[in-house]
């Protein structure tokens, strides 16, 4: 089978990952090339990286925007150890926010405006490329996220590509609260500006709550012969429209274009996976791994024009602790985002913070690093507490080498999530043997057994998620101080749970790409 994957970012690429998604187009279609299938992406280069793969130039084509031919660079990457090609995209409009830089920040007023501009005109260049047949022979185009729903659209609408129209559509939802939306009209970044006199389907595309809008991941939902989530337990979630134990997120808002999809068996969740071999780090002592974050954060401040409080203030904590470190770790390690983190800000009864309770419950010993960087008010959220906390590591950036380190030292991993489409935190932390202490939604639930390989927390809206969060976590440290065999039977239990792509490519060939009428997964 041929299949031809169309996304915003690919890990496999360094640099071209933001998140999760581009850990799921760098993993999938190698897995299915194991498999014996075929398969292409297609990615916008943002000016870098067709030079930076050493892809090989290919003949440019025309793409019809804004009532323009414009001319698009294309490149080829072959990743001839797996099997999978990458074709890459490229004209200044792409690389609207400077080369490299995968998205862009627009103000409040003009929510995702350059984006969404820029990701139309790579829409229909993709649909030229399969149009004019360079990858070959496709069986399934594979959609991933709003940024790639304007292919959907184009497919569905446009009669140049109707041909496209005919090979199956997949849709794949990473996160729903992400959904590119912009108006019809009157603005340049519209859908009648891109696509001037495309005759479509108001009623299929426009936003439910913005009727004066289009809504890139309602018409994909719409549009797509079939719809995937990356957790069986995230489908179902999002069919809701009120979920207390999500935060009320549900379906922000496509609720009812979900419990359709779902009634003609057009909606599937299969879990994402995890790359699983020979241990990639070996856990470092805490001196070892406080030179290591000694190093990073002076490379940072080196990056920058001046020295961030954040960076001040950790290195203060390293000082005091450099004749006697921790012994154990509590870690967290996460794109700072309302999503990711809001439970950390809950004010709790005794009138502190969720995170300032986790703090005080820590023994003497333990210690509390944090990795991420994000939203300012979390950011500067963390800071305050670490400059109070003497038991609190806060880390503002990111770095691989200490992400892997501190996957490997840590006792317990947390990851409170409001909502989660999946999750990769807590796999790699469960690789490396360190149980998880998650809520319990989404891709968590999916992958943490309460009490048999992690622990796992609920409650009806944020107040009583944190104090169940903080309930939760006070008795994982009592059972890892009372019982260490019982945690150590827990830690093994999670280094031995397995998330293969392997499997997780099967379902996309059973559920999504060959079976006409698929067994819903939820």
């Amino acid at each position: 089978m041929k299949i031809c994957m169309i996304a915003a970012e690919n890990g496999s690429i360094p640099g071209a990952k933001v998140g999760g998604l581009g850990d799921v187009v760098r993993d999938i279609p190698r897995a299915l090339a194991d498999l014996g299938h075929e398969v292409d992406i297609i990615m916008p280069a943002y000016r870098r990286f067709a030079a930076q793969t050493g892809a090989r130039p290919r003949p440019p084509l025309e793409a019809r925007f804004r009532q323009q031919r414009l001319e698009v660079e294309v490149s080829l990457h072959e990743q001839t150890d797996r099997g999978v090609r990458c074709w890459l995209l490229d004209h200044p409009l792409i690389a609207a926010g400077g080369p490299g830089r995968i998205y862009c920040d627009d103000p409040p007023e003009r929510p995702f405006a350059t984006d969404a501009s820029k990701f139309a005109l790579f829409g229909a260049a993709a649909c030229q490329l399969l149009l004019e047949g360079r990858p070959g022979n496709v069986d399934a185009i594979h959609l991933h996220d709003w940024h790639a729903a304007f292919v959907a659209l184009l497919a569905r609408y446009e009669p140049r590509y109707r041909p496209l129209g005919a090979i199956r559509l997949v849709y794949t939802i990473h996160n729903l609260a992400m959904q590119g939306v912009r108006p019809f009209g009157h603005d340049e970044s519209a859908l009648d500006a891109w696509f001037p006199g495309l005759a479509y389907n108001r009623k299929e595309i426009a936003d439910p709550r913005y009727p004066g809008c289009f809504n890139p991941v309602r018409a994909a939902i719409n549009l797509c012969d079939k719809v995937h989530t990356v957790s069986p337990a995230y489908a179902g979630e999002i069919r809701k429209s009120n979920n207390p134990e999500i935060g009320f997120h549900g379906g922000e808002g496509l609720e009812r274009d979900l419990k359709r999809a779902h009634r003609a068996r057009r909606l599937s969740g299969i879990l994402n996976g995890c790359e699983y071999g020979q241990p990639e780090f070996a856990a470092p002592s805490s001196e070892e791994f406080l030179h290591a974050v000694r190093q990073q954060i002076f490379s940072w401040i080196g990056d920058g024009s001046h020295v961030d409080s954040s960076n001040f203030i950790a290195l203060e904590r390293l000082d005091r602790w450099r004749e006697q470190p921790p012994s154990h770790w509590i870690t967290s390690i996460s794109r700072l985002t309302p999503q990711k983190a809001a439970l950390f800000q809950v004010t709790m009864e005794n009138g502190a913070s969720c995170l300032e309770n986790l703090l005080a419950a820590l023994p003497p010993d333990h210690a509390l690093v944090m990795l991420g960087s994000g939203d300012a008010e979390i950011e500067g959220f963390l800071t305050h507490c670490a400059a109070r906390s003497e038991n609190f590591l806060f880390l503002k950036g990111y770095s691989e080498p200490l992400s892997k380190a501190i996957y490997a030292l840590g006792s317990l991993f947390l990851m409170p999530s409001s909502f989660e489409p999946c999750g990769i935190g807590q796999m790699l932390a469960m690789r490396a043997g360190q149980p998880c202490l998650a809520h319990r939604v989404g891709g968590l639930k999916d992958t943490i057994a309460n009490n048999i390989d992690g622990f796992t927390f609920a409650g009806r809206g944020p107040a009583l998620q944190a104090q169940a969060f903080v309930r939760k976590f006070r008795q994982a440290l009592s059972l890892k101080r009372r019982s260490p065999g019982r945690w150590e039977d827990i830690c093994r239990a999670a280094a031995a749970r397995r998330f293969n792509w392997t499997d997780s490519a099967a379902k996309y060939c059973s559920l999504l790409y060959e079976a006409d009428e698929p067994v819903n997964s939820v």
